[in-house]
């Protein structure tokens, strides 16, 4: 256990977690509703730092990053434990901790060694993923901070829901970060997430201020937040708050989990939404989960050339030079170094 970062002390040997957007009451000897943030005696603890449940070396695109060093790779991080409760949620097995669980899993590792590992396996890049980075807070921060001095970028991928506050504490280390946008209506995020479309936004919104590179993901689930006029609000929001360079992933839902009473997502559904986000002027519109050529590929927005192709999570060419298109000189956003 480490003493965690993030919280203030309250009567009655009660704490207020202030890490995540849902600002948890915690009671002595009861944990926040990550399940992995524990009141020990008026000290908030938490209880997965350097407990790795996960350790992989991923393509950048994995994330998915796709204007983030196309082609490189990134040494991935997770322990166990979520803020959020999705119903979909393609990684439950490691990210929902069932209240009360004596023995929190995963291999010793400390910053030091996970820096020195993604080194070794030739990664330009760590990405705290899989389950939610929020909740591991305390482990990525000391390991953000030796991996920027070692030359290493760091990459977030989250459910955006941290506070300005922790986000300040970390954005100095942060270089990217792909956030589920999941959907763009309250009562999907109360029902299916456990959590408020206010507080995601707002989050999206710091990230967008701190200058963080961001791309974001939504997965199209049949009835549920795939409508017209929820996709138009969510990609106005995208075009108008964060700038039409954003990158906008579109992916394809498969049963799972507790929402197993969907269908798979109709293809011609992402084909749609991809013309939803284009009519908002989205310049970078991707569409996953799916294996359709070309629908993964990066065009310039100005005269349409072929800068970057893709095949699964693999680059197979790659054209942006300094930053421009090759063929017309336009400016294509992202950090291609």
């Amino acid at each position: 256990m480490k003493e965690a970062l993030c919280y203030e002390k309250l009567a009655e040997g009660k704490v207020r977690c202030n890490l995540c957007r849902h600002h948890c009451l915690i009671a002595i000897r009861q944990r926040g509703i990550c399940g992995v943030r524990e009141n020990r005696d008026g000290v908030l603890q938490t209880l997965v730092y350097g407990k790795l449940v996960a350790e992989s070396v991923d393509p950048v695109e994995k994330k998915p990053l796709f204007h983030f060093q196309p082609g490189s790779r990134t040494y991935s991080v997770a322990t166990v434990g979520c803020n959020f409760r999705c119903r979909h949620c393609q990684n439950y097995s490691i990210s929902q901790v069932p209240q009360g669980t004596e023995h929190i899993p995963g291999v010793d590792r400390t910053p030091e060694e996970v820096v020195s590992r993604a080194i070794a396996a030739g990664c330009r890049s760590i990405s705290y993923t899989y389950t939610e980075p929020t909740i591991f807070f305390e482990f990525a921060l000391d390991t953000a901070r030796l991996a920027r001095q070692a030359g290493l970028a760091n990459i977030f991928v989250s459910n955006g829901y941290i506070t300005q506050d922790a986000l300040e504490i970390i954005a100095p280390f942060l270089d990217a970060a792909n956030i589920d946008l999941k959907a763009f209506s309250d009562r999907f995020y109360k029902e299916i997430a456990g959590a408020r479309l206010a507080g995601v936004l707002e989050t999206i919104r710091d990230y967008h201020r701190h200058g963080i590179w961001i791309e974001l993901t939504t997965l199209l689930i049949p009835g549920l937040n795939d409508s017209v006029e929820e996709l138009a609000g969510l990609t106005r929001f995208i075009a108008d708050e964060l700038g039409v360079h954003v990158p906008w992933h579109i992916s394809r839902f498969f049963p799972t989990f507790q929402l197993t009473d969907r269908a798979a997502t109709p293809v011609e559904t992402l084909h749609s939404a991809a013309e939803i986000g284009k009519t908002a002027g989205l310049r970078y519109v991707y569409q996953g989960n799916v294996v359709e050529p070309g629908k993964e590929d990066t065009l310039c927005p100005r005269c349409q050339a072929t800068l970057v192709r893709r095949s699964g999570f693999q680059v197979t060419e790659l054209r942006v030079k300094d930053g421009e298109c090759p063929a017309c000189g336009a400016a294509i956003s992202g950090q291609w170094a």
